[in-house]
């Protein structure tokens, strides 16, 4: 993984991610977007283990639900944001465009 690939990773998933977990989740699934799909998905799913709405009558109440459909809003923009590997693909098409003057003098 190079360092624009990292900080790509650290952008979509803040900058408290242990870097050297990402490095092991790239080498394994070799795409920055699987690897931020995954950590992504394993922070739904921790949320989802635990209940999402707690309340201690008169003492406090807690709600994770805007948490999660943060984190699914979040999982989506990562599917449809460009990521460095797509890029990668992008720069090596050619592409060919005709210059035709706007006005032809004799």
């Amino acid at each position: 993984m190079d360092e624009f690939q990292r900080s790509w990773l650290l952008a979509q998933l803040g900058p408290d991610t242990d870097p050297a977990d990402l490095e092991r989740r790239f080498f394994r699934l070799r795409s920055v977007r699987a690897v931020a799909l995954e950590v992504l998905g394993e922070r739904r799913a921790k949320l989802l283990a635990d209940p999402l709405k707690v309340t201690v009558d008169g003492v406090v109440t807690m709600d994770l639900q805007e948490n999660l459909r943060g984190i699914e809003r979040h999982i989506d923009a990562v599917r449809q944001v460009p990521a460095p590997e797509d890029e990668d693909e992008a720069s090596s098409t050619l592409a060919v465009a005709r210059l035709v003057p706007t006005r032809c003098y004799r």
